[in-house]
């Protein structure tokens, strides 16, 4: 099997032109022709997982979060981007990264989030017009769904915690409202707390939220932040779902490295 096939596989899930305009989802380093003889599945290239793929034997690096942001007129190893990029060429590893793309897909990383979560009547926040997948109010920004029973703040709070082994969740001050009603984005998704509050949840669950973003809203919405890398880590089982599904037999693995550079105390 070539590369390429498991590329065109993670394309048709999310396709490319779903990334929003800064990003730069997609073949990062590497030849698509070549033969592939694994894949490693991970959140974020480091040093350290590209290390764990070349001792597995693996040819093809997939991550969430794209190795390369920025242009570079040198490369000289004289960041960590850099000696991933020296080190995935000089060992035939191919990098590929579905980023905002799978974000904003249909079945992407929010849906995963819900799942893991356990909403049902799935909504998107802030839907992206598109014509790459079939069902097009589903495809866009964020999530909103409900619970099948209401919960205390207090009881979600602490489940979240449990369900993405969060360090530390940081939230607004509790009023003594029930959660059914759930808003999400994964990764640094404040910028859909208004569209959260206006859809009438009840706590909006995100990866990152700035200091000024909690305040004047205590009584229209519980806030949760859960952190970035939390929040997307089963980002690894959807790459895992779709190569799976169509390649049973092809070597497949998901990263044991935890590349989270937050660390709590």
């Amino acid at each position: 099997m070539k590369i390429k096939q498991i590329v065109s596989a993670l394309e048709r899930f999310a396709p490319l032109p779903l990334q929003d305009g800064f990003d730069n989802a997609g073949l990062q380093i590497g030849l698509t022709e070549a033969e592939a003889t694994g894949a490693l599945l991970c959140l974020d290239v480091t040093e350290a997982v590209l290390d764990e793929a070349i001792a597995l034997g693996y040819n093809l690096v997939i991550s969430h979060h794209p190795l390369i942001f920025k242009g570079y007129k040198s490369i000289t190893g004289k960041d960590y981007v850099e000696r991933c990029i020296l080190k995935a060429i000089k060992n035939d590893i191919v990098i590929y990264s579905a980023h905002t793309n799978l974000d904003n897909a249909y079945g992407g990383v929010n849906y995963k989030i819900a799942e893991k979560i356990g909403l049902k009547n799935l909504q998107v926040l802030e839907p992206k017009e598109n014509s790459l997948q079939d069902d097009l109010t589903q495809v866009g920004a964020g999530i909103v769904g409900e619970l099948d029973e209401p919960e205390t703040e207090l009881e979600f709070l602490k489940r979240i915690k449990k369900t993405f082994e969060v360090g530390c969740v940081r939230h607004n001050r509790l009023t003594g409202r029930e959660i059914q009603k759930v808003a999400l984005c994964g990764g640094a998704g404040a910028f859909l707390l208004p569209q959260a509050i206006r859809a009438g949840a009840d706590v909006f669950i995100t990866g990152e939220i700035k200091y000024h973003d909690y305040f004047g809203h205590e009584g229209d919405i519980l806030m949760a932040e859960i952190g970035h890398y939390e929040s997307e880590q089963y980002t690894k089982e959807i790459f895992y779902s779709i190569i799976r599904d169509l390649f049973p037999n092809f070597a497949l693995q998901s990263s044991k490295i935890n590349t989270n550079p937050i660390k709590y105390l």
